[in-house]
Parts: C-alpha cells; sequence; structure tokens
C-alpha cells in the first residue's frame, strides 16, 4: 500500500503531568479520505492532536507522514504539506480578514498573485469572501471559526499535490446548521484532492457524515475504529458515552442518526 499522503501513528504512548493520556495507540489516516476521533471528555482526542503536532513528547511510538518519520520532516515542509487548526485560536491584532487568512501561505514561496488568489478561493469555499476587508477582532465567533478554517485551507491549497494532511480540532465549534453543512462539504472538497483528513468533533451524527472512519477513543485508549455504521452502535455509546440512545442508520449512504 502507498505511504504517500497517509498518516500514520504507531503505538503512541504519551503523559501529562504523570497521568498518562495515550497508551498504545495505532492508528492509520488515509489518504483522500476524513477520520473522525470521538470520545467523552478526558478520552485523549487532543492529546493525540498534540503529540501528532509535536506539541506532547511521545514517551514511546513513532508518527510517520508519508513514509517518514514525523521528526525528521523540516518545520517549513512539514507546514506546506501539514496544517492544523487548533481547538482556539486567539488573535487580538487588527489584522483584516485577508490578512488571517493569508498567514497560511508564509510556508509557500508561490507569487503574490497566485496566494492573493488562493486567499480569496479559500474565503469562498468557508462563504467568507464578503468578509475579506473586515478586521477579523469584529467578527462573531462563527465568522471567527470560519475564516481559520480558509487560513489552514489556504495554507495546504495545491490541487496537484497528493502529500498533504488537514488535521482539525473541534472545527465545528460556533458553526450554525448551515456552515456544519459547508465544514462537511470542505471536507469531501480536499479528501477528492487526496488529503488526509483527521478531525475531533463531539456532534456523533456530524461526525457520521463527514467521515469515512470514526475512531473512538476512551481513556487514551483506542477502543473502537471503522466505518460509522459498524461504530456507531448503541451498545458502544452505552459502554463508552454511559447514555441510552437509539441509532438509526441511512440505508442510502450509510450515515447514522444517533437520538439520545
Amino acid at each position: 500500500m502507498s505511504t504517500i499522503g497517509t498518516l500514520h501513528l504507531d503505538n503512541l504512548h504519551a503523559a501529562i503531568s504523570a497521568e498518562l493520556a495515550l497508551d498504545q495507540i495505532r492508528l492509520e489516516v488515509p489518504a483522500g479520505s476524513a477520520t473522525a476521533i470521538i470520545g467523552p471528555n478526558g478520552a485523549g482526542k487532543t492529546s493525540l492532536l498534540r503529540a501528532i503536532c509535536g506539541e506532547l513528547d511521545l514517551q514511546l511510538g513513532e508518527l510517520q507522514f508519508n513514509g517518514k518519520a514525523m521528526h525528521l520532516w523540516k518545520p517549513q515542509q512539514r507546514a506546506k504539506l501539514m496544517a492544523i487548526l487548533p481547538q482556539r485560536s486567539s488573535l487580538e491584532f487588527p489584522f483584516t480578514v485577508e490578512e488571517v487568512v493569508s498567514l497560511g501561505r508564509i510556508p509557500h514561496d508561490t507569487p503574490r498573485q497566485r496566494n492573493h488568489q488562493i486567499v480569496m478561493e479559500a474565503l469562498e469555499l468557508v462563504d467568507c469572501a464578503n468578509l475579506a476587508g473586515r478586521l477579523y477582532v469584529h467578527l462573531s465567533g462563527g465568522e471567527k471559526q470560519r475564516v481559520q478554517l480558509a487560513r489552514v485551507a489556504a495554507q495546504i491549497w495545491d490541487e496537484q499535490a497528493q502529500d498533504r494532511c488537514l488535521i482539525l480540532d473541534e472545527p465545528s465549534a460556533s458553526l450554525d446548521l448551515a456552515h456544519q453543512a459547508m465544514l462537511v462539504g470542505m471536507m469531501r472538497f480536499f479528501a477528492r484532492q487526496g488529503v488526509a483528513i483527521l478531525t475531533v468533533l463531539h456532534d456523533l451524527n456530524l461526525a457520521s457524515k463527514c467521515a469515512d472512519q470514526i475512531v473512538v477513543l476512551d481513556r487514551g485508549r483506542l477502543v473502537d475504529c471503522g466505518e460509522p455504521k459498524a461504530v456507531l452502535t448503541e451498545e458502544m455509546l452505552s459502554r463508552v458515552f454511559n447514555i441510552d440512545a437509539l441509532v438509526s442508520v441511512n440505508a442510502k449512504d450509510g450515515s447514522c442518526l444517533v437520538i439520545c
């Protein structure tokens, strides 16, 4: 199997303040697909993303991207291929929306005119083209989130490259229903280009709609991984989330509806 564009996690162990955060995590995020991580609070979802980003030191295990150990990538090299949306993005400077999204182009040496074109296309993708000249600090929470999505989109905006990765931590935060649908469209847009997408989501129904595979974490361990209809079961929800829920599977597309 080709490793181009694939994110590979092998036996990851990590601790935070002597408390085990990740335990024996083995996972492959294939190119051209979306993987959603779900789990209760404290399950290790954000810790896993922090480990991939290098913000959380591993005690054991290895991370590979494109068949190459993550620690061997030069920062600028990795920044051209891997974009990361953190759970919280704080920015207090009076930048315009266009300037914020342009930050995603810093690792690249493409001409200024091309960078401007990419920024505007990324803003169009997330329904923010009309905000280009607005000051970022004056936007609503949902608008700021969409602008940050445009920034990471601009960072990996290269239709010719087949070796990119997009990592999103709670990307649906502050988004209304229409823009949650936009988020699904954005992920599908990049998946069609061969991008490997890894996202943390709390909304199980949204995870079912946007993900090709769902990963369930609980207490730092991977307890299930597979297609949404195979993972989102009433038994799993009771065992991991401690809730009684009904799960209905859409016969047309295999997506699930979780009713609590």
